[in-house]
């Protein structure tokens, strides 16, 4: 389709949650197919600046991701106001909250006004829901771009239907008992919920979250239906959920990588990682990563290293400092002794950041430990790599419950494991932090790279195949984004 002067563009605007890299990699993964697809529209991105320090979070670190978007920064909020150790959900709520004014004079400014018929939507992250009555207030048609699973989405939006049968707040559940939620087709053991659901602040703004997409004109989620048939029938049945669009897997394999280049560390150990999985057998590694958030003190780590050691597997294993950690010591001081020597031959331990997509698409890898995040999942899915479960935080552990459970794509090490250390301590669940011992390390990577786990490697293997064919012509997800892109459009016509 030949390229038309922005000024008659489908105008979009996009509000990522500020702070959480993996939303905003995959908002731009969206932005990035969207404009490939149709080069009728033009894209904003709103950057809400975190609450913490990062470059990593300037507009130049963005641009990089794709130079046909225009960003555009809004002001600081001051966050001091907050108390992030009474709830870090009513935080992060708040926090949006107050870029309101910031977000509508962008709007009224850059594109309402004579041109506003060529505004045709205001995308907005998950967890920027405050923004629905904005866009609703501006009469500009508002839709979520919902980055983790159709499944749990089901379940957001499910609590409200919930509280008023039961009247019941999770946190006066047994874990021992399990829920009906008609987005998965198992019951769902309480043990696996969101930790927020069981915390007040978290649970009411769920409840109210839930309400506030359902007056959307839509929902996109980064799933595909043949990963998660039930839900999506689920969706798809209810009448007070607005439009559902699958366009995922969304996967950049190098996306994360770009926002790290500029970081000459970083870099330099992308490369180091990546010669060394070069002179690996085809399938042979078993790589342990667990996200920004994925953080062990050194108990944790011993064990790790104990039960990796044990196993005889070759591994590639990125660490992330413990915050406790003295500063001035080593990798090594970390760790048992002489385990670094003892392992060389058949292993890569590393400090800090890894490029996981990458490396879930060498052919080297073989199996992948994992917290669980819904992008790791679909990045695992997308290589064709099974997974061995430890969920950490946020929505993990129902993710692992849904992958082994439901969808058969992983096997289980822990499903209820919590690690939670932005939580305030009277916040967190009382099995958050314990220690797993090396012998359960041990046993979930070998199994996973035995012969036990074949009828799952072949499982996944129909799964990848699935996951590039969605997006193919006549795919359902390439079918569902042609959908949305003609409702968009339809404003302007």
């Amino acid at each position: 389709m030949a390229d038309q002067d922005n000024t008659k563009k489908a105008e979009l605007v996009f509000l990522p949650t500020p702070g959480l890299i993996g939303h905003l990699v995959s908002t731009i993964g969206f932005v990035k197919r969207l404009l490939d697809r149709d080069d009728r529209f033009s894209v904003t991105v709103l950057v809400i600046k975190p609450w913490f320090a990062s470059d990593k979070y300037s507009t130049e670190s963005l641009a990089a991701l794709d130079s046909r978007v225009r960003y555009i920064t809004l002001p600081s909020v001051e966050s001091s106001s907050y108390d992030l150790n009474k709830s870090p959900d009513l935080f992060l709520d708040l926090f949006v909250e107050r870029h309101k004014p910031y977000v509508k004079e962008a709007l009224v400014t850059e594109f309402l006004g004579s041109n506003s018929a060529r505004l045709v939507g205001l995308v907005v992250d998950m967890f920027c829901s405050p923004m629905i009555e904005l866009a609703n207030e501006l009469d500009i048609p508002c839709y979520i771009f919902y980055t983790s699973s159709a499944a749990i989405l089901g379940l957001i939006l499910s609590l409200s239907t919930w509280h008023d049968q039961t009247g019941l707040e999770f946190e006066k559940l047994n874990e021992s008992e399990s829920v009906v939620v008609p987005s998965y087709s198992n019951p769902v053991p309480v043990s696996v919920l969101p930790s927020f659901l069981f915390e007040k602040y978290g649970y009411t703004i769920s409840v109210d979250r839930g309400k506030k997409f359902k007056r959307t004109k839509g929902i996109i989620v980064n799933t595909f239906a043949d990963l998660e048939p039930h839900a999506m029938k689920s969706l798809s049945s209810d009448g007070s959920i607005p439009a559902v669009y699958t366009v995922g897997p969304i996967v950049d394999i190098e996306g994360q990588t770009h926002i790290h280049a500029g970081f000459s560390e970083e870099g330099n150990q992308r490369d180091r990682i990546m010669e060394w999985l070069e002179a690996q057998p085809p399938s042979s590694v078993v790589f342990l990563c667990f996200g920004s958030v994925g953080i062990f003190d050194e108990s944790q780590l011993k064990q790790i290293a104990i039960g990796l050691e044990r196993s005889g597997l070759r591994f590639l294993w990125p660490i992330r400092r413990p915050k406790s950690s003295n500063q001035l010591a080593v990798l090594a001081d970390m760790l048992p002794d002489g385990f670094l020597e003892r392992t060389r031959d058949r292993a890569m331990v590393c400090e800090g950041w890894a490029p996981q997509a990458e490396v879930l698409a060498h052919r080297a890898t073989g199996a992948f430990l994992t917290h669980c995040g819904w992008n790791s999942i679909l990045e695992s899915v997308w290589c064709g790599v099974p997974m061995v479960t430890w969920p950490m935080y946020a929505e993990q552990q129902i993710n692992s419950f849904e992958m082994v459970k439901e969808a058969g794509l992983a096997m289980e090490m822990r499903l209820d494991y919590r690690k939670e250390d932005y939580r305030p301590v009277e916040l967190r669940l009382k099995n958050d932090g314990e220690i797993v011992m090396a012998d359960e390390i041990e046993k979930a990577v070998v199994r996973v790279m035995s012969s036990e786990s074949e009828e799952m490697r072949r499982k996944v293997k129909e799964m990848s195949v699935k996951s590039r064919e969605v997006l193919t012509e006549n795919g359902s997800s390439f079918d569902s984004l042609g959908r949305l892109i003609r409702v968009m459009l339809g404003r302007i016509n």
